[in-house]
This record gives C-alpha cells, sequence and structure tokens, in this order.
C-alpha cells in the first residue's frame, strides 16, 4: 500500500497507554494500540503507578502498533516522527546510572501530600495558597509535582540517598519516557517541555526556567531537574525496537495536546476535555492571565524554540471518567464503562440522587481538600441506574462549575464547548452536559485530540517538517452537536441542588492530620 509520510504520538494517560499512527494529510488515525495501565492504591488516598510498567506498555503500543502497520503493507520506515503526550504532574525519580525507579510513581491525583502543603502554607507569607500564584500561576496543592517530590525526599530513603550521590533525576512521565526511549537504559536526554514545566509549581511561567526561589521554597535540589525545551523540536533519537532512529520531535501535556488538537490557536477559543479528569483550557495568547476565580495559568504550547509560549486558563477537575471506572471497579453496578450510558438511558434522571465524586478532594474552582465523594438524596426507590446517571451529572455539573469561572475570568460568556476525550463516546452525557449548560456541545467526529496535538507538534517541527499547522492545510472537521433539550430555569434548579451538595462534601477529613508513613529502602 502507497502512503507519505506518517507520524506516531504516544499518549500516556492515568488510566492506559496508547501509540498511534497519523497521516499528516488528512490528520486522521491509521493505526492504534492500547495497553490498560494497573493503579496501585495503597492506601487512602494514595495513587501510585509502576513506572517500569508505563514504560513497557509504551513499547508494547509501540511494537503492536508497528505490526498492525505491516499487515496494512505500509513500510514503518514511513513514520518520520514520534511525539509524546502525558498524564501531567505524576512524578517520578529514578536513578541515572542504574535508569531504575526510586519509589512509584505519584499520580496526579493523589493526596498523601495534604500534610506537606498545609505546612507549605502555614509556612507562606500571610499563610496565603496563593502566595506563589504571581510565578506559578498556581495555588499550593496536592496536585502539583513539586510537593510529590518533597514529599518522596522526606519520606523515601533510596531518593535521599540518590540525591546524596548525584545520581537522582526527576521528570514528570513525558522526561520517564523520553529519557528511556532515547537511551534505551543507557540514559538518554533528560528534558521536559514547557507544558509539563509549567505544572511542577518549580518553573517560573515568566521567564520559562526552573526558578531559584521556588526551589528554595519547596528545598528542591536543582540538579536534578530536566532541562525545559520547547513543545516542537528534535529531542532524541528513539534507541530501540521497530522505530529505533526515529526522532521524538512533539512533547505537550495531555490538555496541552488536546488544545492543540483542537486547534485552539486563537485566544479566547477552549476545549474540554472528559479525561480521567475533567480539564478546560482556554487560550489567552501570549500574555499569561491570572485567575480570579480558582482557575489555573498554565503554558498552552511553544511550538518551537523560537516561537513564542502561549498561555491558557484552565479549570481542573480531578474525578471525571475515574467516576465511571470507580463504579465498575469498586462498587461492581457494572462491568464494563459502556454499560453506564445503558444504566442511565434506562432511566433518564437521578430522582434527586446527588453525587460529588470527591474522592481526591475538590480541585477548581474550590481547592478543598478537606472534601470527599457523597451521595445524596436517597430513597428506597433510588437503584443503580439513578446512581449511574448521577454520576454522569456530576461530571456535567463540575463542568459548568468550571466554565462559569472561565466566563467571569474572561469577561465573555461562551456560546458553546469543544469536547473531547472518552467519556464523549457517551451520547447521555453530552447530551446531559449541552442541558446544564443551557449551550450546545460539539465534538469532532476525529475524538483522539489528544494524540493528534503530539503528533501535530512531532510533525511540525525543524528538522522533520512534514506537517503544517495551519488549520486550512487540515481536513475539513466533522462535528457532532448535541442542543439542550431542557429549559435552562430547569437546568438553574438541578445546579443549585448540586451544589448544596458540595457544600455537604466539605470539611470531612482533617487534612492536617493524614498518615504519610515513612518509605525504608
Amino acid at each position: 500500500m502507497a502512503t507519505g509520510p506518517l507520524v506516531g504520538a504516544i499518549d500516556q494517560g492515568t488510566s492506559s497507554s496508547r501509540f498511534l499512527v497519523f497521516n499528516p494529510q488528512t490528520a486522521k488515525v491509521v493505526v492504534q494500540h492500547q495497553v490498560e495501565i494497573t493503579q496501585k492504591l495503597p492506601k487512602a488516598g494514595w495513587v501510585e503507578e509502576d513506572p517500569k510498567e508505563i514504560l513497557h506498555s509504551v513499547f508494547e503500543c509501540i511494537e503492536k502498533t508497528c505490526d498492525k502497520l505491516k499487515q496494512l503493507k505500509i513500510d514503518i520506515s514511513s513514520v518520520k516522527a514520534i511525539g509524546v503526550s502525558n498524564q501531567r504532574e505524576t512524578t517520578i525519580v529514578w536513578d541515572k546510572v542504574t535508569g531504575l525507579p526510586l519509589y512509584n510513581a505519584i499520580v496526579w491525583l493523589d493526596l498523601r501530600t495534604q500534610p506537606t502543603v498545609e505546612k507549605l502554607i502555614n509556612s507562606a507569607p500571610g499563610k496565603d495558597k496563593n502566595v506563589l500564584q504571581a510565578k506559578t500561576g498556581l495555588p499550593i496543592s496536592t496536585y502539583f509535582s513539586a510537593v510529590k517530590l518533597r514529599w518522596l525526599l522526606d519520606n523515601v530513603d533510596q531518593v535521599k540517598q540518590a540525591v546524596a550521590d548525584n545520581r537522582a533525576m526527576f521528570g514528570t512521565v513525558d522526561s520517564w519516557l523520553i529519557w528511556c526511549l532515547t537511551g534505551a537504559h543507557g540514559g538518554g536526554v533528560h528534558c521536559t517541555d514547557v507544558t509539563n514545566a509549567s505544572r511542577t509549581m518549580l518553573f517560573n511561567i515568566n521567564t520559562l526556567k526552573w526558578d531559584p526561589e521556588l526551589c528554595q521554597f519547596f528545598d528542591v535540589p536543582m540538579s536534578i531537574l530536566p532541562d525545559v525545551r520547547s513543545s516542537s523540536e528534535i529531542y532524541g533519537l528513539m534507541k530501540c525496537g521497530s522505530l529505533a532512529t526515529v526522532p521524538i520531535s512533539g512533547c505537550l501535556g495531555d490538555q496541552s495536546a488536546a488544545l492543540v488538537g483542537q486547534m485552539c490557536f486563537s485566544p479566547g477559543q477552549s476545549k474540554n476535555t472528559y479525561g480521567t479528569g475533567c480539564f478546560l483550557l482556554s487560550n489567552t495568547g501570549e500574555k499569561p492571565v491570572m485567575s480570579k476565580h480558582g482557575l489555573l495559568t498554565t503554558l498552552a504550547y511553544k511550538m518551537g524554540k523560537d516561537k513564542p509560549a502561549i498561555y491558557a486558563l484552565e479549570g481542573s477537575v480531578a474525578i471525571g471518567g475515574a467516576v465511571v471506572r470507580w463504579l465498575r471497579d469498586n462498587l461492581r453496578i457494572i462491568n464494563s464503562a459502556a454499560e453506564v450510558e445503558k444504566l442511565a438511558a434506562s432511566v433518564g434522571s437521578s430522582y434527586g440522587c446527588y453525587f460529588v465524586p470527591a474522592f481526591s478532594g475538590l480541585y477548581a474552582p474550590y481547592w478543598e481538600p478537606s472534601a470527599r465523594g457523597i451521595i445524596c438524596g436517597l430513597t428506597q426507590y433510588t437503584n443503580r441506574n439513578h446512581i449511574a446517571f448521577a454520576a454522569l451529572e456530576a461530571v456535567a455539573f463540575q463542568t459548568r462549575e468550571l466554565l462559569e469561572a472561565m466566563n467571569k475570568d474572561s469577561g465573555i460568556d461562551q456560546t458553546s464547548l469543544q469536547v473531547d476525550g472518552g467519556m464523549t463516546t457517551n451520547k447521555i452525557m453530552m447530551q446531559l452536559q449541552a442541558d446544564i449548560l443551557s449551550i450546545p456541545v460539539v465534538k469532532p467526529a476525529m475524538a483522539e485530540t489528544t494524540a493528534l496535538g503530539a503528533a501535530m507538534a512531532a510533525g511540525a517541527a525543524d528538522g522533520v517538517g512534514v506537517w503544517s499547522l495551519s488549520p486550512d492545510n487540515l481536513s475539513a472537521v466533522v462535528w457532532e452537536k448535541f442542543e439542550p433539550q431542557i429549559e435552562p430555569d430547569e437546568s438553574n434548579k438541578r445546579f443549585a441542588r448540586w451544589k448544596q451538595a458540595v457544600q455537604k462534601s466539605m470539611g470531612w477529613v482533617n487534612t492536617e492530620n493524614d498518615d504519610t508513613g515513612t518509605i525504608k529502602s
């Protein structure tokens, strides 16, 4: 089969790893492979993953995808570049001599660092959780990488010793993958891009550099940090496997990748991604805009060494699609994620049941770590179908909270919402979202926007040049639109009741006295 140049994309998410191959001429997927990732939950509020499993899953996805290319009689030498998209904030420390991780990856929604966060806030001027916002765009929270790294330095003997011996390397998942893939366990390129760096709380989003004062605040040695690069440039070459010698030339945190994949290249353009969490990003252009309504200021992308950095406002929700996984794995009221749509459709309402999935506290716009998940409004009539409906409705309500904060910060009311991510295949969920927002919800027919964004960055890099980032050079995007089907008054009533439930979820734990434990080598 004759074909032009192709671009690969590693999409390493919280729940799974995937490798997809795109045709730059059509922006469509040629082949792909996916492997689910095991989440380890050693204590309440702790979420870990094995960095070796993450790496091996990526290798497996690449090789299986290459096998599929061969089955289609497509020469794998057609793959000219690889992009990386990753779960952000998830923190890994490894030994640069042995190449082995020194502890499991601490996942972005992990809560063990809350006592660390409390100590840091109490030591800050005015005990203000936003004291670092001017430099980082972020509140001091368990969400971001610096506090996870601080916990590792305080509690894991192997990490302490590796730092003392100048053997430790820190990175988010993108750094770990690029280091391994460009070194084949022999020590590769230790780098990250601006989008991932901006989620650490160690990076100054104004200077685009690691900040000595921020590192001093968290007491983190700068020697263990990766080099910060743009989102689109050649970082190094694959060192093993079927794609050895192919350049890795794109890197974006998953939400930035989705923003690029949705082609939100102009200020004011926004997208919402429904993955493990839920993330609403709005392009704000070349200057950072500080939120006054509980949102984050972050790097959207920097498409080349000499290209300007573009910023975004972001609303982050910890539990989006993860609530469906919880229904499957914890409550076991469904056998597969797809089944939740059937259950919800069978009742068409929660009948007064409200679900606040604050399993990891509440993120934007509250930033309330003391909250925990609740299901309220239960009656003898309530059954698993109503709970399934309430779980989907909870994601829609959380998105409305993000959108309202975004409208206040921008001064512009969104008239529609672009969406992507795994949950968008659920038509009941998308219709619920339109009903709760009282505006149309539109999704592209090509759902793989996160991987697409990483592929676009890789293919457009200097030295690769097989992808133009001009939307005019891409195939026409086909959209599916969901129009609101209930009156705004009804939506407002349901949202007001949801807000009552949110208030009841707060204050369930004393965040200063959580048991963190110490890990001995």
